[in-house]
């Protein structure tokens, strides 16, 4: 059962080529690091290939995947690839699947009629498959006949979704092991999000325990590091990650109001970089975890800033994790 309560990973982002994962993944453990996350993203490495090597390359950290486009693939085949990941490293691997982007679904053809119940319907098919149940379902997206792994894995990993709005945090709460929620999540979308997620629990048939991951930036020292790198995660879906901050409403206006990245990030008021981030010095860092872990974020994922050297962020992770630990 995975059912973190205070732990801490980095995630290995995107921008890192294949070639780099193995050294990372290996930098992430010898951190002390709990968890290592890594990314698939249209048009970057593919998500199932990346864990495997990490998992491979090192012998303890969990390695999670942030998140499989549920659309992207069979579900049969999500299952048989996570059935074989768990079945070789029992208890470390974290499955994740979410929407994926809509533009990038419509770019390869795979954007469902409703991107709800595909969700939906490849959560509940992937868990059950997992469990070792034979699966046979005519839905709205998943058409499975009798099918059966062969091989389910003697640890079932759990399988989380990438959620971040009420329905689908809802979906989350009913079909999901646990939920990822994107950068930025400070703790007052935290506890919203939980909420969304009850909605989904209460109902029969929901898995009996649910875990929740949430992913933020990192900025060990100098805050304004992470200036360019928050305006820039501040997308329009990422509004509702926003609206429950102190500050949401003048926050909102420069999102809607800036003409470029540039602008948002010059407008960004520097109290609101350390509600958006984890940034600062060490004990404030400490803090900004801490009160993620008590908001109800099982694992704090740190995010190193996409711009600066992977190995600084891993370093910076590992020292806010053994700080944490004191």
């Amino acid at each position: 059962m995975y059912a973190p309560s205070s732990s801490v990973g980095v995630r290995i982002n995107r921008e890192q080529p294949p070639s780099r994962l193995v050294e990372l993944a290996r930098r992430a453990e010898a951190a002390g690091l709990d968890e290592v996350w890594l990314v698939e993203d249209c048009f970057w490495a593919a998500g199932i290939a990346t864990v495997a090597t990490a998992l491979a390359a090192t012998s303890t950290i969990k390695v999670g995947i942030g998140v499989l486009p549920a659309v992207a693939r069979n579900p049969a085949i999500a299952a048989m690839e996570l059935a074989a990941l768990a079945e070789l490293h029992p208890g470390r691997l974290i499955g994740g699947l979410g929407h994926g982007v809509a533009s990038w679904m419509r770019q390869i053809g795979a954007y469902p009629a409703s991107p709800l119940a595909a969700l939906e319907e490849t959560l509940v098919a992937v868990r059950r498959l997992l469990a070792g149940d034979r699966v046979s379902v005519t839905g709205r997206h998943v058409d499975l006949d009798e099918v059966e792994l062969v091989f389910p894995p003697a640890v079932v990993p759990p399988v989380l979704a990438g959620v971040r709005r009420p329905k689908s945090l809802a979906v989350a709460g009913s079909s999901a092991d646990g939920t990822i929620l994107a950068e930025p999540s400070p703790p007052e979308f935290v506890r919203t999000a939980l909420s969304g997620i009850a909605a989904g629990r209460s109902v029969d048939g929901a898995p009996p325990h649910h875990a929740l991951v949430t992913y933020n930036w990192l900025a060990l020292g100098d805050p304004s590091r992470a200036r360019l790198t928050v305006a820039e995660s501040l997308t329009p879906g990422a509004r509702v990650q926003a609206e429950g901050l102190p500050f949401a409403a003048e926050l909102l206006e420069l999102v809607d109001s800036a003409s470029t990245v540039d602008e948002l990030a010059a407008g960004l008021d520097p109290s609101w970089l350390s509600r958006l981030a984890v940034c600062g010095e060490l004990d404030e860092c400490v803090a900004a975890v801490r009160a993620l872990h008590e908001a109800g974020s099982g694992s704090v994922v740190l995010l190193p800033l996409p711009e600066e050297p992977p190995e600084r962020g891993i370093e910076d992770a590992g020292r806010v994790a053994a700080a944490l630990r004191g």
